[in-house]
């Protein structure tokens, strides 16, 4: 169901992979709501072929290759998107984070240290680069609406989930800092949004994924929150309808956040 509410509305999406992903939905939800959009993703994802697919679902948008560790390709960026939109940028949705430790098998008590400096300039200071160059760019119009994609590793210990629970901890504090600045300067909004746990292609590549899946299940009052609910957050938060809402950490998870302990999981401990 679609509501019109980015209607006119102009965004660049970073991060849709395939259609398992966030991005990927949320792509497809806010066309549905009336925006254009620009999809971006690292030359590496983009051989893979499979964004162009959602692009011409998504009225032909625009496909720009950025690595987001580069400032000129996120420059580039920026200036073809406004190029493209005639103007600036209403919305952004950066949901990029790769842990190299994790994917390499490496315990948290044993980093290896080059790896993790990777870790947190993919996952974290991406973000701080994409918001310094729409700043030093003008690219933002007053009341866009930035959110970044996290998890709740940032406050709670997950072992398994490893460095990139401190990298989601610095992307929630880049997210509040850049958030007064540029909440200051064009009254532009920027939030965190922290999903529960989601068979995207990222995160089933944690160990012990599917029982932490079935534990969150059972954890949560209403349940895993789907990526496509979180889609629809997300458009809500890029729309007129939450332009006072800035430098939040929004749970989006089914009341996991707050739940202490279910019967059902004092019940599969039985």
């Amino acid at each position: 169901m679609a509501y019109n509410l980015l209607k006119g509305k102009k965004g660049i999406i970073f991060g849709a992979l395939d259609e398992k992903s966030i991005a990927w939905k949320t792509a497809q939800q806010c066309y549905n709501e009336g925006a254009q959009i620009v999809l971006t993703n690292a030359p590496v994802a983009l051989r893979m072929g499979e964004i162009n697919k959602l692009a011409e679902a998504c009225g032909n948008a625009p496909v720009i290759g950025a690595d987001v560790t580069n400032m000129d390709d996120l420059k580039a960026l920026f200036e073809k998107s406004m190029e493209h939109f005639g103007g600036k940028v209403d919305f952004v949705l950066h949901s990029v984070g790769m842990g190299l430790n994790v994917r390499k098998g490496k315990d948290y008590t044993d980093l290896n240290y080059d790896w993790n400096h990777k870790t947190f300039d993919i996952s974290s200071m991406s973000l701080h680069r994409v918001l310094k160059t729409a700043w030093d760019l003008d690219a933002l119009n007053e009341h866009a609406s930035v959110i970044a994609l996290t998890y709740i590793a940032a406050q709670r210990v997950f072992p398994d989930y490893s460095e990139m629970a401190d990298a989601k901890s610095l992307l929630e504090s880049i997210s509040r800092m850049f958030g007064y600045y540029y909440g200051v300067k064009r009254k532009v909004r920027i939030n965190t949004i922290s999903q529960s746990p989601t068979k995207t292609t990222a995160g089933s590549g944690v160990k012990g994924f599917e029982n932490f899946m079935s534990y969150a299940e059972k954890m949560s009052p209403l349940g895993n929150a789907p990526a496509e609910d979180c889609a629809n957050y997300i458009s809500v938060m890029f729309s007129d309808l939450t332009r006072y809402v800035t430098m939040q950490n929004l749970f989006h998870d089914g009341g996991f956040s707050f739940t202490g302990v279910t019967p059902e999981v004092l019940e599969s401990m039985g």
